[in-house]
């Protein structure tokens, strides 16, 4: 988001421009990622995520970087073999955001990605799913 204002009451022509460079704030669709255990699917961890970035930045890349972070946190959480999935309370969410972010820019080639904010995640017990 940009904005131009003007200070003073100068014409028109006279006003100086000064250009405010934008953040965007951006819910990302929620992360489902199956839990694996002894040969079978346990569950699914789902998290929602949303993630802040410069709109000017965002607007230049080719693939949004919303894939980039759904794909990071999908990988991270999916490989992850210190989650336990019967109690995600222990488990360290400030870690995986940073590891994450820090993945995803990585990847960007750039500081795209400002932050990454956890609005929610839980565990789905498979038994508890609805056919």
């Amino acid at each position: 988001m940009a904005a131009s204002y003007a200070v003073g009451s100068q014409s028109k022509d006279e006003q100086p421009q000064h250009q405010l460079i934008g953040v965007q704030y951006k819910k990302l669709p929620a992360v489902n990622v199956p839990i694996i255990a002894d040969g079978a699917v346990k569950g699914y961890i789902v998290a929602q995520m949303v993630f802040t970035a410069d709109a000017d930045t965002l607007r230049t890349l080719s693939v949004p970087a919303d894939a980039f972070i759904r794909d990071e946190a999908f990988r991270y959480m999916y490989s992850d073999t210190r989650i336990d999935f019967a109690n995600l309370s222990r488990y360290n969410v400030n870690q995986m955001i940073a590891d994450v972010r820090s993945n995803v820019n990585k990847r960007l080639g750039a500081a795209v990605v400002k932050e990454i904010l956890l609005e929610g995640i839980n565990f789905v017990d498979k038994a508890d799913i609805r056919p």
